[in-house]
């Protein structure tokens, strides 16, 4: 490695004897050096290395392009470039980054952003789902509630759930770990409140205003998320936060009898304890994410500063093959975007599919105990058997998500999961109805083995339907708004999902699986529809080997701005 420092005086500045002043003909110019000290990555995990420091106002130029370039990946995470964010480069003259320092990023973001958020949306499904838990430990006794009056405390939730789904645009304008903390904070203290009610007016507010506050957060976090990684790494993301959804289902009724169980005899009565307990958390992690949650690639405190440079160079040269490099780093909405998204048949086409899919969401989880208990099981034995599906179901959420991502390819496997959901509750459907001429236990069994493929389609459909949605977008306000119009019309489906299952329909409950069944249908028919109109577009391109990269070294070519957009099918 050459380098051109200032000469002696008195010497000459002319090329040494037997020398090329050229350089290689792809050779670049690297960016300036800090010190040492400066130079460590923002983790602590780069060792140190001895790097031989310039003296002050000298220039250093790359020469040497042979197998020595490629150093570790902690001798990159080590460098610092001078300069203390992105915004400091101009951006013609902006340095490229390699596949390596690419890989690092993503994998700094897999392991401190995404786990985070998924723990946070656990805890928002712990609190949104557990007043079940809390009628059964004495609620509707204690506030001496009719079923209807509690079926409207149920529904409260849902109706300001979806008229505040237009929130998710705050995403754009409020700084993310101001707005994710004020979500958080926001339900923990109104879960929390909820253990000191004592009338039905009271309870019905609160959970109104858990609502607003679960709707701010939740339906956001995948536009959120899609600031942070290109449309063929998102599937898997989303896939990471929505499994959180089955992975707390699986142990709410354990961590709901524990806590009951423990507060029997204790000061309050066990419901209260219950919204307690579990609601005061959220408002302690509130803290912490107002200090991890990044605003953005660059601003992204676990990563050093080079690693904040690439973080955001990767993400604009998405943007610029569509043209939207200027737009992504205004601070201010462009309507236009938002207008023609909301006048896209194919926004209301994905909503709807949601719409389907959220009737089996909403139902099955909360019905399933019950339904398995009118198997023939005992009571026990239901609350243990429930667990089991969504372990499953959770492993196919993740397993299904990584293909797609790899494979650059949504529709299929949302076509897959949807059928082989439908034809699972068809199936408990007709075994329930011809009961009579089958063995008891094998239509038990029947009915209990088909569980396992119809939650696990319904749980991989939603996270490819959330996905598949912003995938399509260009512009950061194209997909705050379709994911608002996704929510605003899919979580309606919950409103028909929670009342498939009466208890005049049980211990068989043909009408609802077959309900279920219908709407899965459907959701795959919405999605031949649906890639059949991206077909049609005049300028479909889909996706084969991926997006070309900005790279030096990767054998790959770099997209000019204003590319014609590619949709993933």
């Amino acid at each position: 490695m050459a380098s051109l420092q200032p000469p002696p005086v008195g010497t000459s500045t002319g090329p040494p004897a037997g020398t090329s002043s050229s350089t290689s003909s792809n050779g670049s110019f690297n960016t300036p050096l800090d010190t040492p000290s400066e130079r460590s990555d923002a983790d602590g995990d780069a060792p140190s290395m001895n790097w031989n420091r310039p003296v002050a106002g000298s220039l250093r130029l790359q020469t040497d392009f042979g197998p020595e370039q490629h150093r570790s990946s902690e001798d990159d995470e080590s460098k610092d470039d001078g300069y203390d964010t992105p915004d400091d480069f101009p951006r013609e003259s902006r340095p490229k980054y390699t596949a390596i320092e690419e890989q690092q990023v993503v994998k700094k973001f897999d392991r401190k952003l995404v786990p985070f958020l998924a723990f946070l949306y656990l805890l928002s499904f712990l609190d949104r789902s557990n007043i079940g838990n809390a009628k059964i430990a004495g609620l509707t006794d204690d506030l001496h509630l009719s079923s209807a009056q509690y079926e409207w405390v149920l529904t409260a939730f849902y109706i300001t759930y979806i008229l505040f789904e237009w929130m998710t645009l705050m995403y754009r304008l409020v700084p993310a770990h101001i707005y994710v903390a004020l979500c958080v904070f926001s339900w923990g203290l109104v879960a929390s409140l909820q253990s000191i009610v004592t009338s039905f007016g009271a309870l019905v507010f609160l959970r109104a205003a858990l609502g607003i506050a679960e709707a701010a957060f939740g339906p956001g976090v995948p536009f959120y998320l899609s600031l942070f990684y290109r449309r063929e790494e998102l599937a898997f993301r989303n896939g990471l936060f929505i499994s959180a959804a089955p992975l707390a289902s699986s142990f709410a009724s354990t961590l709901a009898w524990l806590i009951v169980r423990l507060s029997r005899h204790g000061p309050i009565s066990p419901w209260r304890t219950l919204f307690l307990v579990e609601g005061f958390p959220s408002v302690i992690v509130a803290v912490v994410a107002w200090m991890v949650i990044p605003d953005a690639p660059g601003s992204a405190w676990f990563l050093s500063p080079r690693q904040r440079q690439v973080a955001q160079l990767r993400m604009e040269a998405s943007s610029t093959k569509s043209g939207y490099y200027g737009q992504a780093r205004e601070k201010k909405i462009n309507w236009h975007e938002v207008g023609k998204t909301l006048a896209d048949p194919k926004s209301y086409i994905a909503a709807f599919m949601f719409f389907s899919c959220n009737v089996a969401f909403s139902s099955m989880p909360v019905f399933l105990p019950t339904i398995i208990a009118d198997m023939g099981y005992s009571s026990l034995s239901a609350q243990a058997l429930s667990a089991p599906p969504y372990l499953v179901a959770f492993a196919s959420v993740l397993f299904t998500a990584y293909i797609s991502d790899r494979r650059r390819k949504r529709s299929p496997y949302l076509i897959l999961h949807a059928l082989i959901s439908s034809t699972s509750y068809l199936l408990i459907a007709l075994t329930s109805h011809f009961h009579a001429h089958l063995p008891v236990s094998a239509h038990r069994l029947i009915r209990y083995v088909c569980v396992y493929p119809a939650v696990a389609g319904f749980f991989s459909a939603i996270t490819l339907i959330m996905t598949w949605t912003m995938d399509n977008r260009p512009a950061t306000e194209g997909k705050g708004a379709a994911m608002a119009v996704l929510n605003l019309i899919g979580q309606c489906g919950p409103l028909l999902g929670t009342r498939l299952y009466p208890a005049a329909d049980g211990p068989w409950y043909v009408r609802g699986m077959a309900t279920c069944a219908f709407f899965m249908l459907l959701v795959a028919a919405l999605a031949v529809v649906l890639r059949l109109l991206l077909q049609q577009e005049d300028d479909v391109i889909e996706l084969e080997g991926g997006e070309s990269e900005v790279l030096i070294g990767g054998g790959q070519v770099e997209v000019a701005a204003g590319e014609k957009f590619t949709y993933i099918l």
